[in-house]
């Protein structure tokens, strides 16, 4: 199990907040409790912070330090380096927030740009066409300009609804139902649409591993300091030597003590967090490790979504389509050159030819392979990432499941029988649930190998009979702990005094 990093900046932030939400006084378990960051950092830390920050110290009977912050938080530290260092944090949150939402912009401007100058390009071909049509043939006068007129009021009013219609970011049906009275709720911006589209809208489980680690000391310190590994495996969904490693990663980082029990059961505990001022239960009861969530492709509206491929292929159309021209047209120089061309590339190239001596590199590049790649891209991206997430999902349904199925062992040992896996969240049902429910059982049977039977109705009954054992060992070492040893005591100095 590799060592955790800590990037001890964003964890002296962490312990400041808690300190800003909770000024009273705190011990290192506390803080850790609340952050989830290891108690040696904390320990790091704190002086340094209560230097700077101006804190109470104040000493228990039983030694241990309370931190506090009564005058509130004014950093002593006021000269000019400490505030062009404050000034550069900012400007550099300023930058990383501006580039991120200039890469937004930059995909919608280059997603819908291209596609409003490709309808242009392709409406001055149709007019053109039109008034060549109507010098050359009177007959068909009526009817060619007719026709062409209202396909090109179409391509205007399409480019209009694209660009200037903000209802794309929201729920026509939604807006219906609000009705005359009720305002519908305001819509994304279409930028950050469709950057969900490409890119989706982050990891739902970005802090999974922060609140897996605030449920798992929460559970320890609700239960006098101990737990089992049974128990760490319920909570981390994690089975077999994964778990072993895992636990061990976890003393090093919580002052974790493996002890074994008089009849050998080994059991961790966990002495320096029960070392708190905060002594509520904050385990809701039992086990109550945090479930992932499942990815989702995007957060846009269906159709939504539907409009931008819409868009992304007429401009994969016209990138491929100036692409080839350009290639096989080339230059064009005369009107034989001009009457050979296809009609779009033709003007397009006498167009440009007025602004640039030399179109054809800005059509080649500009208009074909830009607009080509970028594309291909801005479908391939979510293909790839569609594929992917699949994936995700399955192995994200697991891991839940694990986790439900292996309470479910924990809870009865005794008679397990894998249909009354029955997990009502579909984000604990994989595809497969009786292949999933079995793979449950063999990762639990890695630690504990259950007896098997068959009842009357054909079913087969798992007896994790040693797990049981363990449990009931686990229960009496508990009740011989007295709570009373934990307890801090009268503060005895502080340095106020």
């Amino acid at each position: 199990m590799k060592k955790r990093k800590i990037n001890n900046s964003a964890a002296y932030r962490m312990i400041t907040g808690v300190f800003k939400q909770q000024r009273g006084g705190l011990t290192t378990a506390d803080i850790t409790a609340k952050t989830a960051l290891p108690l040696d950092t904390v320990r790091e830390l704190m002086p340094d912070i209560s230097s700077e920050y101006s804190a109470r110290v104040s000493v228990t009977e039983s030694g241990e330090i309370l931190y506090s912050f009564p005058s509130g938080f004014k950093s002593k530290y006021r000269g000019f380096k400490a505030a062009a260092g404050r000034v550069l944090r900012a400007i550099g949150n300023a930058v990383k927030t501006a580039s991120a939402a200039l890469f937004k912009v930059w995909i919608m401007v280059m997603l819908l740009g291209y596609f409003v100058f490709f309808m242009l390009i392709a409406l001055a071909a149709l007019m053109l066409s039109v008034v060549g049509s109507n010098s050359s043939n009177s007959d068909n006068r009526q009817g060619g300009s007719g026709g062409g007129f209202f396909f090109a009021s179409g391509i205007f009013d399409f480019i209009i609804r694209i660009w200037f219609y903000s209802e794309l970011t929201r729920s026509l049906d939604g807006a219906y139902a609000y009705g005359r009275t009720r305002k519908a709720p305001k819509g994304k911006p279409l930028y950050k649409a469709i950057f969900s589209f490409v890119f989706g809208d982050g990891d739902p489980n970005a802090a999974l591993e922060t609140r897996e680690r605030q449920a798992l000391i929460s559970y320890i310190q609700a239960n006098k300091g101990v737990i089992s590994l049974p128990e760490f495996m319920v909570l981390t969904g994690t089975s077999g030597g994964a778990a072993d490693s895992l636990i061990g990663a976890y003393c090093a980082e919580y002052g974790g003590m493996p002890e074994a029990t008089n009849d050998g059961t080994v059991v961790y505990r966990f002495d320096d967090l029960l070392r708190r001022v905060d002594r509520r239960d904050r385990s809701f009861g039992g086990f109550s490790a945090p479930l992932k969530r499942l990815k989702q492709f995007s957060s846009n509206l269906k159709k939504m979504n539907i409009w931008f491929g819409i868009i992304n292929a007429i401009n994969l159309f016209f990138g491929s389509y100036f692409f080839i021209e350009a290639m096989n047209s080339g230059h064009i120089l005369t009107q034989e050159h001009f009457n050979a061309a296809s009609r779009i590339y033709g003007v397009t190239y006498v167009l440009m030819s007025n602004f640039i001596s030399n179109p054809l590199p800005a059509i080649f590049i500009g208009l074909g392979v830009v607009p080509l790649v970028f594309s291909l891209l801005f479908w391939l991206i979510p293909l790839i990432r569609f594929i992917l997430l699949k994936q995700d999902n399955e192995k994200i349904k697991l891991e839940n499941l694990r986790k439900t199925g292996f309470t479910a062992i924990w809870e009865n040992p005794e008679n397990v029988n894998p249909n009354d896996i029955k997990p009502a969240s579909v984000e604990c049902q994989p595809k497969d649930m009786t292949a999933a429910r079995e793979r449950v059982i063999k990762d639990m049977g890695v630690y504990s190998i259950p007896d098997v039977v068959v009842n009357e109705n054909g079913e087969t009954i798992y007896s994790f009979n040693e797990l049981n054992r363990e449990k009931t060992a686990l229960e009496k070492y508990r009740l011989k702990i007295d709570s009373r040893e934990s307890e801090l005591g009268k503060v005895i100095f502080n340095t106020d005094e």
